[in-house]
């Protein structure tokens, strides 16, 4: 499993079905590709689950105690708190500054390129998005180390979910993880006291000053520790998943051009040139549909975080005592032949609503997981997501270079190709010419 471990999903899936009973010593491992039983599990008995303990306490070595990692009447006080600023009207206004970011970003692109680090380009934009989102400022000169620091931990965390026991951190061998997370924590640390230094002016409107205004008004519950976990969460997953999608994105549109070209010409006959504003989105449905398909081929995170039930339940036929773990590998769903015709192709139309006369089930397609728990940036991600792709399409044709090998998958807590995915650029010609409109960013 820590080798391949969707390779062994997947096999067991074939040889044994839906539901494989996993004997790893201490635990009983239920292994659940069954749409309907993993709502049935994360909806319906969702009071009855907890998560593994070891996985959180790897994720609680970076994350601490933020509603990533907290459990119960904890996690639930923390999501309800930071509900308003992921609200869809809340993301919505903040579309300006996702256009504002991309635009500074893409202005750097070469026009034309044979061999252009997408996948890089790609991650420095979201972590410029997430920054100016979290702290009224762009990530700037911090990208580069941010970007390698970020590699360094989920590297050793994808290793350590598998070590029964964990050396403690002070280890020689270990030297690379601290480094990398003290960096982080001295980034995300900076920009609390700087913002404390100037509390009292109201300058900025941001996530930051939303968690200090929790801190200010009840600092048992909100104390500066918790505010800077949220910050790191926010950061570090708030820009992860939405990198590894447009990189799978990017990739899907470059190995399938007539699709890349439809997808174009709607953006182009919609926007005509200009920016993507939030009332624009809903008629850009070819996108739409081509970054549903990237995300169920590819989705950022395909194996959720397991969960242990607290009291015995019961899902279709079998009742499972408290204490089982469930695994519920939502990428072998979407891959999923009964679901998904000719699953291994890109075929964005299946997510037109007028093409899909046997529908999946619900549940076959949950890249932000579902219940209680479904991601709580959603809505952000869907619509940076878009906005980004969207304008990238405007200016790019992206292509894969002749000879190239399609990228591996591989799992280091998100899906990333196992080599840093590199494109070729073309400058696209629309019917509207696409005039320079990179303006000074204003917090």
């Amino acid at each position: 499993m820590s080798r391949d471990l969707m390779g062994s999903l997947a096999g067991w899936q074939r040889q044994h079905g839906d539901v494989v009973h996993l004997r790893i010593w201490p635990e009983h491992q239920i292994v659940i590709t069954d749409p309907a039983l993993v709502r049935q599990l994360l909806v319906g008995q969702h009071d009855a689950l907890t998560r593994w303990e070891h996985g959180i306490s790897v994720f609680a070595q970076l994350h601490g105690q933020s509603v990533l990692v907290s459990e119960g009447a904890a996690w639930q006080a923390k999501r309800q708190a930071l509900l308003p600023p992921f609200s869809p009207k809340a993301v919505q206004s903040q579309v300006p500054m996702v256009v504002a970011a991309a635009e500074a970003a893409l202005h750097h692109w070469p026009q034309q390129s044979d061999d252009w680090p997408v996948e890089q380009a790609l991650t420095a934009l979201t972590m410029d998005v997430i920054a100016r989102l979290l702290f009224s400022r762009p990530i700037g000169a911090h990208a580069q180390a941010a970007e390698q620091s970020i590699r360094v931990v989920s590297h050793a965390a994808n290793q350590e979910f598998y070590w029964p026991l964990r050396w403690p951190d002070a280890v020689p061998w270990k030297r690379h993880k601290r480094r990398a997370l003290a960096w982080l924590r001295q980034f995300i640390d900076q920009r609390i006291a700087e913002r404390l230094g100037q509390a009292g002016t109201g300058a900025d409107d941001d996530l930051l000053a939303r968690l200090l205004q929790l801190h200010r008004q009840d600092a048992q519950a909100w104390p500066l520790r918790a505010v800077r976990d949220e910050c790191m969460t926010a950061f570090l997953a708030g820009h992860e998943t939405v990198a590894s999608s447009l990189t799978w994105w990017t990739w899907c549109m470059a190995s399938h051009p007539q699709a890349q070209d439809k997808v174009a010409q709607e953006v182009a006959q919609q926007l005509g040139g200009r920016p993507p504003a939030a009332a624009d989105l809903p008629a850009l449905r070819q996108l739409g549909w081509s970054l549903q398909e990237a995300m169920r081929l590819y989705p950022a995170a395909p194996v959720l975080i397991s969960r242990r039930c607290t009291r015995p339940v019961e899902l279709g036929p079998w009742r499972f005592p408290a204490r089982t773990m469930f695994m519920l590998p939502l990428g072998l769903m979407q891959r999923d032949a009964r679901w998904f015709p000719e699953p291994e192709a890109f075929r964005p139309e299946r997510f037109d609503p007028a093409d899909r006369a046997g529908a999946p089930p619900r549940g076959s397609w949950m890249p932000f997981g579902t219940g209680p728990r479904v991601c709580l940036g959603q809505h952000l991600a869907t619509t940076e997501m878009a906005v980004v792709a969207a304008m990238l399409l405007q200016r790019f044709e992206l292509q894969w270079p002749e000879g190239a090998a399609p990228p591996e998958p591989l799992l280091h807590v998100t899906l990333r190709p196992a080599t840093a995915l590199r494109l070729k650029l073309r400058h696209r010609d629309v019917s509207a010419p696409i005039a320079p409109s990179i303006a000074p960013y204003h917090p």
